[in-house]
């Protein structure tokens, strides 16, 4: 029935105050005023309409996907939005877009490693999208190992210019959205040369097509790479491949706030600090990390809604069968990931205010914190996208069969989602990348240097490595100091150990490689220790509303409590706990799944999300679904016709057996 609310009964059982949740979600009052008032302003627009996505064809899709994004520009211009409510309207947009790389990357590398000067050139046309710009930095043959890229970008004296050149087929520049169609300018990172002599990788402002007619400049040879993963979902964004064939450039647009090189050739490196470059990185990968728990919390929500009006079996006496939510087996797939989207919430919120620390000291020349925060954002961006990505595949598989249809908004979701474990650095590359940070911390501690930030816990290694948990009763696992002791005991022991063994190696990289999956899951549980400590961290903090900060409490025990049994054999292994307490922490999981049950919509609904943003009939805010899937079947272009093109062909010579007749 239309305008029937069918989870009301469920949204009565919420045992606090959901409003005051949605605060805590958004981060402030006025975040979530802002992304109210943007996500309905959307919503409520025909002209975003995106519930036909995955019935488009790749030419269709794709400029319906440049319609909305000139639209959504006028839009910000009639209403004269604010930059924070502009980028939170074009995220409600929902659809990966040319833009996204042009505000998320293009923008920030200029801010990040332009001069004043610069700044003052490009900001303006960029602002105003005179220029529509993207980031080409990952190659044919190098991704990860950025300092292994191959474009060549040599300066010539005798003009002042640069060539650009892509000597090989590895070299051409692959995957950058917005590149394969759209972008008129590139950020561009290349081999820098002067002189014969090679000064490493760089980045340069490139314009690619002409402002005119919109074509390729001579010596580029750029398109579209071809369909991704899924129906719809990330096929909306044009990534490109790009060569360069002798490409001049302008020395000055060589993006120079670093290093710089003059007239003559020569490089020079400015007083501004060379760590500045990592700036950029450090703010996407933390932006990442953030969306990682809005990716999670949608799929969460479609599934926590589904689970609570699907029935199956138990019917007895008349009475109605059992609402799948109730099958503890269901609880312990789905509210450990509920527990997982407010975890995220909260270290991407944390993450945001250490990139703002780490840029102020930065230009004070203090690079204390920078290699802390290159961990954190690389294994956090790894751990989150992860476990994002499984997170909303198991919520598709917990919708049963009806997951599998495009109508559920699960299979698009994942598909949109998935690139996240490769993109920005591949997860696997990541965590090694934090293993190295440990591995150094571990080799300094006996310098007499303290460790600070996210291993500052190294620093009572000793007594980490012979800690025995106290815990006793189930109820003592609810206790934040005997979570946090466990975990920081995992950690410490599992880098201990990766330490030992490396010291066993005459060639310490040899040894890297050799015990590279120790390294990734030492890494794996201390970025899983700042998960829990920040979600504690988060529950210091003053929280206003009725049993908002006991329910938040809860959430964190599952999170906890999920991985330490999930990740059971570690926390044996290293001692840190007893078989006997790790029964008590499944135990006190169990109970805690109980009492999430009666605030399991109450939780989702804090998301705050519209049915257009979750675009999913299983996950509709009335919950009504069979009404709603039997509806949306008939609107598919199959149905046009009772009887479907092809079968006078094929299908009536099979049937009358006349196949030796049939034009096939």
């Amino acid at each position: 029935m239309e305008g029937v609310d069918h989870l009301a009964f469920e949204r009565n059982k919420a045992q606090f105050d959901v409003d005051a949740m949605k605060i805590v979600w958004a981060g402030s009052s006025h975040a979530l005023e802002v992304s109210d008032r943007m996500s309905r302003l959307v919503a409520s627009d025909p002209a975003f309409r995106k519930d036909n996505r995955a019935m488009l064809g790749r030419k269709e899709l794709f400029k319906n996907t440049l319609r909305k994004a000139a639209y959504a520009l006028k839009r910000i211009i009639e209403l004269r939005l604010s930059e924070e409510e502009a980028s939170m309207l074009r995220s409600f947009v929902d659809e990966p877009a040319f833009t996204d790389l042009h505000w998320g990357m293009f923008v920030p590398a200029i801010k990040g490693q332009g001069t004043e000067e610069q700044l003052k050139k490009w900001l303006p046309l960029a602002q105003k999208m005179q220029i529509i710009g993207c980031y080409a930095q990952t190659e044919l043959g190098h991704g990860s190992n950025v300092q292994g890229l191959e474009t060549t970008v040599t300066f010539d004296p005798k003009t002042d210019e640069f060539v650009i050149h892509s000597p090989t087929l590895t070299s051409s520049k692959w995957w950058p959205g917005g590149l394969g169609k759209i972008s008129t300018h590139a950020v561009v990172y290349g081999r820098l040369i002067t002189d014969g002599q090679d000064h490493g990788v760089h980045g340069f402002i490139v314009q690619l097509r002409s402002l005119d007619d919109h074509l390729p400049l001579p010596g580029i040879t750029v398109g579209d790479i071809g369909m991704k993963f899924g129906n719809g979902a990330y096929n909306t964004m044009d990534n490109g491949v790009l060569r360069f064939d002798h490409v001049r450039i302008p020395r000055d647009q060589m993006l120079m706030r670093v290093s710089r090189v003059t007239r003559e050739g020569k490089y020079v490196q400015s007083n501004v600090p060379r760590q500045l470059v990592y700036g950029t990185m450090v703010y996407v990968r933390q932006t990442i990390v953030s969306d990682a728990s809005t990716a999670l919390s949608r799929a969460v929500c479609i599934a926590t809604r589904y689970s609570a009006v699907r029935r199956q079996f138990g019917a007895t006496g008349g009475n109605p069968e059992s609402q799948v939510i109730d099958y503890k087996t269901q609880q312990a797939r789905l509210f450990p990931l509920l527990a997982s989207a407010y975890a995220f919430r909260f270290v991407g919120e944390w993450l945001k205010w250490l990139y703002t620390d780490v840029m102020t000291r930065l230009q004070a020349n203090d690079f204390s914190t920078l290699p802390e925060a290159h961990a954190c954002t690389a294994g956090l961006k790894s751990l989150t996208t992860s476990a994002t990505s499984d997170g909303i595949e198991e919520c598709r598989k917990l919708c049963g069969g009806h997951g599998y249809l495009c109508s559920s908004g699960l299979p698009e979701l994942f598909a949109v989602y998935v690139p996240t474990c490769t993109y920005e650095g591949d997860n696997i590359v990541l965590l090694l990348q934090v293993a190295r940070h440990l591995m150094k911390t571990i080799s300094q501690l006996g310098s007499g240097k303290k460790p600070v930030g996210t291993v500052a816990y190294m620093g009572r290694v000793e007594q980490l490595m012979e800690s025995r948990s106290d815990v006793q009763k189930a109820e003592d696992w609810l206790n934040p100091s005997a979570v946090l002791g466990a975990f920081e005991a995992r950690a410490a022991r599992k880098s201990v150990a990766c330490a030992k063994n490396l010291s066993k190696f005459s060639n310490p990289e040899e040894g890297f490689l050799e015990l590279s999956n120790d390294l990734v899951e030492a890494a794996r549980a201390h970025c899983q220790l700042i998960v829990v400590s920040k979600f504690i961290d988060k529950l210091q903090q003053d929280i206003p509303g009725k049993g908002v900060k006991q329910l938040l409490e809860v959430l964190c025990s599952i999170y906890a409590l999920f991985h330490l049994h999930k990740h059971l054999g570690d926390f044996l292994s290293t001692g840190c706990i007893t078989s006997k307490q790790g029964s008590l922490a499944n135990d006190q999981l169990r109970s805690l799944y109980s009492q999430v049950r009666p605030n399991a919509i109450g939780l989702v609904d804090a998301f705050n999300y519209t049915d257009h943003y979750l675009s999913s009939i299983l996950g509709r805010y009335d919950g009504n679904v069979y009404p709603k899937l039997y509806e949306e079947a008939w609107k598919d272009p199959l149905n046009d016709s009772v009887i479907p093109d092809g079968f006078q062909e094929y299908i009536r010579p099979m049937l009358k057996q006349q196949l030796r007749n049939a034009r096939l």
